[in-house]
């Protein structure tokens, strides 16, 4: 019995331990929030007003739960989802949530009628009237920059190591996530990122029913919306799972729809994990200790497929037209691998900018008081900042009205402050343990 009791004694003493551990941090502000540089108080769980009122109101699905449908309360989203149900392409949902199709790709035709990208990498929409996706960056020689699945409770030293080199990046943020971390959210506006949606819960898309599939991205948006003041025009299907059906219902709610041409696999590397139940098991260590994942994927993949990117720069297969590679914020490995990467691609690529950069859309939102720069100002901004200041480099990748970066609510716009390059000796925030990549701030 004594081991027990202290046991149960030292329990209640750590956990006391971190409690006022995290008293002690600003976990009010995204400043605050940013400013935190261990992980465990990063991944503790904290109350925004914001966020706890409009759950507590029913304004959105249960977290992490699957849309079936939206709700007669939700009077604007109901009556959009009605306004656009009539004309939507019949075309039937297919296999499960899971991502099984075993029940439905043997009698799908193989002329892929629906242009289905999970079927045959189809980009190029089949129903009229539909852009194509985006899978590459029309610059030269230039990698679209960008991460799934955030915003990552723990990733700060990631955003850091990026803040500091003055480089900015596309997120894309899972609904569920943004109301979990709200603060973090705000982070990659505040500095300059650009944010595209990632669906309500992160299941395959085009399982869904057409109120389904609305709901996941409807509910994605109102999300960020309410966050961080900014509505998104830009989505990316969990798993590129997208057809004709998916793609018009994006259109109508004014989404592009992002898609890639090559994969690291870095969300592959955890065994039996789907990412969104990844995110689900993340107990907040987030620590990463799968050498071996889906279908045989390992860390030396993953290293493998960054380097097949990189031989490719200079095999010439990017001197007409840029690429989008598909990587992760979903856990610490696949933040390690992106910083242990970064050196080579910004080596190999004459440019790394958000996809919105890449395109010269200097409005990536819907709201009109946040601009980022063309492709010609980012590249001139960056690189006259690099020369001047190396890695410390204090240029901003965005710009909006005011001051702070405090959302105000689903009804206010945001204001942005200039990013700040904060200081946490990035370079030596990471450590290896037994093969697992750890957050060492």
């Amino acid at each position: 019995m004594y081991p027990s009791s202290i046991s149960t004694l030292a329990k209640v003493g750590i956990s006391l331990l971190l409690a006022s551990r995290v008293r002690a941090q600003d976990r009010t502000t995204e400043q605050g929030e940013a400013a935190i540089n261990d992980p465990a108080v990063e991944c503790a769980i904290y109350s925004y007003p914001p966020v706890a009122s409009a759950v507590a109101g029913g304004q959105f699905p249960p977290i992490w739960q699957p849309v079936t449908s939206v709700p007669a309360n939700d009077t604007e989203g109901r009556a959009k989802f009605l306004a656009i149900n009539g004309s939507i392409p019949a075309i039937s949902p297919k296999g499960t949530m899971a991502g099984d199709f075993s029940n439905f790709t043997p009698t799908y035709s193989s002329t892929d009628p629906d242009c289905w990208w999970t079927y045959h990498q189809c980009t190029t929409p089949k129903l009229s009237g539909l852009s194509p996706d985006v899978a590459s960056v029309p610059e030269p020689r230039t990698l679209g920059y960008g991460f799934d699945d955030g915003p990552n409770c723990s990733h700060n030293a990631f955003y850091d190591y990026l803040s500091a080199r003055g480089q900015s990046a596309t997120m894309f943020f899972i609904g569920s996530n943004v109301l979990d971390w709200p603060l973090e959210a705000q982070r990659a506006i505040a500095d300059g990122h650009e944010v595209c949606a990632h669906t309500w819960s992160h299941r395959y898309m085009t399982s869904f029913t057409n109120e389904g599939a609305f709901g996941e991205l409807w509910y994605s948006l109102k999300a960020i919306k309410l966050v961080t003041g900014v509505t998104p025009k830009c989505w990316r299907p969990p798993y590129g799972d997208v057809d004709d059906r998916i793609r018009y219902i994006a259109t109508q709610l004014g989404l592009e729809t992002v898609i890639w041409k090559y994969d690291s696999f870095d969300w592959m590397v955890c065994p039996s994990l789907l990412p969104h139940e990844i995110l689900l098991a993340d107990t907040g260590a987030n620590t990463h200790a799968s050498q071996v994942g889906t279908n045989g994927v390992t860390q030396a993949t993953v290293q493998a497929n960054y380097d097949a990117l990189i031989g490719n720069v200079s095999a010439g297969t990017f001197d007409t037209v840029g690429a989008i590679m598909l990587t992760h914020e979903l856990n610490n490995f696949t933040m390690q691998a992106a910083i242990d990467n970064y050196p080579a691609l910004v080596k190999a690529f004459d440019h790394l900018v958000p996809i919105a950069v890449a395109q010269n859309k200097t409005q990536p939102y819907v709201e009109t008081n946040y601009t980022m720069p063309s492709f010609a100002q980012y590249i001139s901004n960056h690189s006259a900042a690099s020369s001047l200041k190396g890695l410390n480099d204090t240029s901003a990748s965005g710009s909006g009205s005011g001051q702070g970066a405090q959302a105000t609510g689903s009804g206010a716009g945001v204001s942005m402050r200039l990013p700040v390059r904060r200081s946490v000796g990035v370079l030596a925030a990471f450590v290896v343990v037994t093969g697992a990549m750890r957050w060492a701030v």
